[in-house]
């Protein structure tokens, strides 16, 4: 890195530094190693870079240690760097490089929002320039532009810089002037700034890899798309720069969607015309609710927006991994979603072409689907009361930790008394928990500790409490896998899982973490589930 940093010596451009620093930081942005974090990875590797650069007491070191003073990621690694650079300047023989006074100090000029109708992703431009730039005092000496793409989630796709700044804003303009679909206009430089903190915040979601710890509307952001490109080369640029921005006031928040205006938006759907010839009224009922549920969830609360991307992310993509359909919601999916594009479409504005290749998009969609979409009751060998059992809500991606916190879900007895089993319900929770917790129905009198969450096989380990103590808390834990909350809960048990611990010490060691102060603490919980494996 040191011989790469002596080209450092040879710039006079604090841009060109920031770029040259930025890709040497982005070389190992996103990158895992067994048994470490991205993040922790790359706070050992920046460090230990900061360590040996000081230890060098070279010309490329100190010009290195400059660049990561203002580019560093975390407001520690920046004061590590300039603790560097006193240090080598104190020695009195090494002097900083000429632009090190303004690398990374810029002022914001303006913000623009560049996309299209479809709204598939936005492109936020933000102009800077340093004070040694040329021209004016209003003159832009640079453009940052991110992509964000809401189809994923709304991460960040790309990022790159320009200096051609009054050319990029031109063509923007001249776009917006000769293409109906094109949208570009001016953007509060904080309302930016919020834009692309959520944006980074996501982007670092999908990039940690972290199980567990996704939302839901990240399904469609793989961290191989978003890493080793030049979001990578410039994610250290693209941090400082936002942390120039102004910040914003009050930063309007996503819309909420509450279930009675969702249910409304789809009453008001299956009313259309457009929903007439939807033969099952039932099954369209189900299906428009993922439609909406992904548009409000997912799509950044906007259920009544329509694309061929969109299109073709929910129906081969998210639906697929979240949603457990019945075989006739199978079949009606695309009709009713065709219905939802010719009906939500031109009320959110698009012109006849645009719906019509939405409609295209869900067509050649149609036969993949088809191949892509499995029962999971098939391809986990559960039966479909098992699955209703289970995923009432639809949630596909809640089925391992409800299968681990509810194992037994089969069997005469459950099937004889279906209902006084369901684990949506206090009494059904807890009389599948006896059968788990205890081996039988009724829970049984006992000297403290001496029943097991295994049935009584393996007995309480080193658990002072009654038995109706401990199926109590077996039951907190239970309620808390199966909303996951907190994602950390069901993480820290694939941890464990993964190292080779069996169900039952999985369940001792998580009941641990919860009984030790940490369920009425969330931060101390965080604090113990994140410790675990």
């Amino acid at each position: 890195m040191l011989r790469v940093a002596r080209a450092l010596l040879a710039v006079r451009d604090p841009l060109d530094a920031e770029l040259v620093v930025g890709r040497m930081l982005g070389a190992w942005w996103g990158q895992r190693i067994p048994g470490m974090s991205g993040a922790d990875l790359e706070r050992h590797l920046t460090e230990g870079l900061i360590a040996h650069a000081t230890a060098s007491g070279t010309p490329a070191g100190l010009a290195l240690l400059s660049g990561i003073a203002s580019l560093g990621v975390s407001a520690h690694r920046r004061e590590l760097a300039e603790q560097g650079v006193l240090a080598l300047t104190d020695r009195g023989d090494l002097r900083r490089p000429a632009w090190a006074e303004a690398v990374g100090r810029v002022r914001p000029l303006g913000a623009y929002l560049s996309g299209d109708r479809f709204g598939d992703a936005d492109e936020v431009v933000c102009t800077f320039r340093h004070d040694s730039d040329p021209g004016g005092p209003d003159a832009p000496g640079h453009a940052l532009i991110a992509v964000i793409d809401h189809n994923a989630g709304g991460v960040l796709r790309d990022a790159w810089v320009t200096t051609k700044v009054e050319r990029l804003l031109e063509h923007g303009r001249a776009l917006a002037e000769d293409d109906p679909m094109a949208v570009f206009h001016p953007l509060a430089p904080a309302r930016a700034r919020t834009l692309l903190e959520r944006a980074l915040a996501g982007t670092d979601l999908v990039v940690s890899g972290a199980p567990g710890e996704r939302p839901a509307r990240l399904t469609a952001a793989r961290e191989a798309d978003l890493i080793g490109g030049s979001l990578g080369a410039h994610h250290a640029l693209l941090r400082s720069r936002v942390r120039a921005l102004p910040a914003e006031g009050r930063p309007a928040g996503e819309p909420v969607w509450r279930r009675d205006a969702r249910a409304t938006l789809a009453a008001r759907f299956l009313a259309s015309d457009e929903a007439a010839e939807l033969s099952d009224s039932y099954a369209a009922s189900r299906c428009v609710d993922h439609v909406i549920g992904y548009g409000c969830d997912v799509d950044a609360g906007r259920p009544m927006r329509v694309s061929p991307r969109k299109v073709e992310t929910f129906l081969l993509t998210w639906l697929p991994r979240r949603v457990v359909l019945l075989p006739e919601e199978s079949e009606a999916m695309p009709h009713v979603l065709g219905a939802w594009i010719r009906w939500a479409g031109p009320r959110a504005g698009l012109p006849e072409p645009a719906v019509g290749a939405a409609l295209d998009a869900l067509w050649d969609s149609f036969e993949a689907f088809g191949r892509t979409y499995r029962d999971p009751a098939e391809a986990l060998g559960l039966g479909r009361r098992e699955i209703r059992r289970l995923l009432p809500d639809g949630d596909l991606a809640a089925l391992p930790r409800r299968m681990f916190a509810f194992p037994l879900l089969a069997g005469d007895l459950l099937d004889r008394a279906e209902d006084g089993f369901d684990p949506t319900t206090p009494e059904g929770r807890r009389a599948l928990l006896r059968l788990d917790h205890f081996g039988e129905i009724d829970v049984p009198e006992g000297p403290p500790g001496r029943h097991a969450v295994d049935g009584g096989r393996s007995g309480r380990i080193g658990r002072a409490s009654s038995a109706q103590a401990d199926l109590d808390a077996h039951e907190r834990l239970a309620v808390r896998l199966w909303h996951g909350d907190p994602p950390e809960l069901w993480a820290a048990a694939q941890r464990l899982l993964d190292q080779g611990r069996s169900r039952p010490e999985v369940l001792l060691t998580l009941l641990d973490a919860l009984d030790g102060g940490g369920d009425g603490d969330p931060r101390l919980l965080l604090s113990r589930l994140r410790a675990l494996g």
